[in-house]
């Protein structure tokens, strides 16, 4: 008897939230590699093809139907007889908006899985735009059947609205559990992610492929990192963080469950992982918002150093551009030299004396610091609006 085995393609890619064309596009790309590789199934990130988080953005209905359109178009060509795919999509059933995945295959959509658990605290507010899903038993792809908990419904402990996803789906009969995640960057994460899956591994029994997004939007910054636990806890595979990445993974099914020894990447940690994070939030800020490149104020000190380091190293030199504006009180040296740094960097550096303030203006600035100095910080704070998180 030949041994069985199922080829499994992830795809940690960096989607543009509102860019339906441009993220199809991307899938269609990590499908083409994924077939290649004679993989059977290629799996993206949570709501892969509208952009992840979308906010208000899903909520129009031409938005809806963009989505759904390249959802559908997706399908007709899996007709070809090569891999299925597994994609996050936004989608409206019986009038209620989900936080959906699809599996394509054999030319339709073969199978839809809705999210269950809604995560409504801090950067997410899905309970406001979405409906909850129900928990669903496993899909069937070349015969395995493969559980599909999406983000959040591995994430979240027994309460009393959570909905128990891994449980259900390792009681009907699931082989493999794949997360489609859109899990934002903190230091120390990667700990937390897979103390989770550990959780989840344990409790079910099954092996667990965790995929996450890679990419920054506005103020989030997704690291990708994804991995795969076996059933007996060993790590099957680790992508690399802060980039792109597609891996096709071979899983085979042993007397002990369905087992992989892929590729392990070593992790970016502490200052090195913040660093990464910042660079990358930083390029695709500017290229996601069409920006030329960025104009940087500079001191010549650690922090103006820091900055223009972050900047040429996510969009390069020639899209820097150093602004030294010395005052009254600046240091000579620094008023009629560029620091080496900002010369050696930037693509150009320009030096903007800044004018004299007006007497009205530096009246205005007295009025508004007066007592600083000799205010205790109790006061300040009894003074400062309260703050709220």
């Amino acid at each position: 008897m030949s041994e069985q085995q199922i080829k499994i393609t992830l795809a940690q890619l960096n989607p543009t939230v509102g860019d339906v064309t441009g993220n199809a596009v991307k899938a269609r790309a990590a499908r083409d590699k994924a077939k290649a590789d004679g993989a059977d199934l290629v799996v993206l990130s949570e709501l892969f093809i509208a952009g992840y988080p979308p906010e208000d953005l899903v909520l129009k209905p031409a938005f809806q139907s963009a989505c759904r359109a390249a959802i559908e178009e997706l399908a007709r060509e899996t007709k070809d007889g090569g891999p299925a795919m597994l994609i996050g999509t936004p989608w409206v059933e019986d009038g209620k908006l989900y936080n959906a995945c699809a599996l394509l295959d054999g030319g339709r959509i073969a199978a839809l899985r809705f999210k269950a658990n809604l995560p409504n605290y801090g950067v997410f507010d899905e309970k406001r735009l979405f409906a909850r899903g129900p928990a669903s038993g496993p899909v069937t792809v070349r015969g395995v059947r493969i559980g599909v908990p999406i983000c959040e419904d591995i994430w979240l402990e027994e309460s009393e609205d959570y909905e128990n996803v891994v449980e259900c789906l390792a009681e009907t009969g699931a082989e493999i559990l794949i997360v489609p995640n859109g899990s934002p960057y903190a230091r120390d994460k990667t700990d937390l992610r897979l103390s989770i899956v550990v959780a989840r591994v344990t409790e079910s029994g099954l092996p667990l492929i965790y995929l996450n997004e890679m990419g920054g939007q506005d103020e989030l910054i997704f690291d990708g990192a994804s991995f795969a636990l076996n059933a007996d806890l060993s790590v099957a595979a680790q992508l690399p963080a802060f980039e792109e990445n597609i891996t096709t993974l071979t899983w085979r099914k042993t007397a002990d469950g369905w087992r992989c020894n892929g590729p392990i990447t070593a992790q970016l940690e502490g200052d090195k992982a913040d660093y990464a994070a910042c660079v990358l939030g930083l390029r695709d800020y500017v290229r996601k918002n069409g920006f030329p490149g960025v104009l940087l104020g500079v001191s010549g000190g650690i922090d103006s150093a820091l900055c223009a380091a972050i900047a040429v190293d996510a969009l390069g030199a020639d899209k820097v551009r150093g602004v030294m504006l010395p005052f009254r009180y600046t240091a000579q040296v620094r008023s009629t030299t560029p620091p080496s740094w900002l010369r050696r960097w930037a693509s150009a550096t320009r030096s903007c004396r800044l004018p004299m303030p007006s007497t009205a203006s530096r009246r205005f600035w007295r009025r508004c610091s007066k007592g600083w100095s000799a205010t205790s910080p109790r006061r300040i704070c009894r003074r400062a609006p309260a703050a709220r998180c």
